[in-house]
């Protein structure tokens, strides 16, 4: 199975859709990612991009409200936090500071700009 993300003009994922991976063949039963966005368009209109849950395709699988950024070719979910920042390499939020390695559960107080003890 093939995963597609729609984009809006803003590269706002829309939705995402599965389809047959017979769907992204060729006239010479080669995959590819264009010809799978182009059924997708056939069927339902709008731009599509592929998208995969083992993060092979796009650095994360796309939801709806990530943000397609064609300058990482990466779906990037949106912040969890405004003070965390983007990582361009992992295309992953990261917050300001280490996640604490006390054995103990902690949960990021934006408040307080640190992490907080459960």
């Amino acid at each position: 199975m093939a995963h597609f993300a729609e984009i809006d003009e803003n590269n706002t994922v829309l939705r995402v859709i599965v389809i047959n991976d017979s769907d992204c063949l060729d006239a010479g039963g080669n995959e590819w990612e264009a010809v799978g966005a182009n059924f997708c368009h056939n069927l339902l209109g709008g731009t599509w991009k592929q998208t995969s849950y083992n993060h092979n395709v796009r650095k994360n699988y796309a939801c709806v409200g990530a943000e397609y950024r064609e300058d990482l070719d990466a779906f990037i979910h949106p912040t969890p936090f405004a003070s965390w920042v983007l990582n361009e390499t992992t295309c992953k939020w990261e917050a300001p500071r280490a996640y604490p390695s006390d054995g103990f559960d902690h949960y990021w107080s934006e408040k307080h700009q640190n992490w907080a003890r459960k």
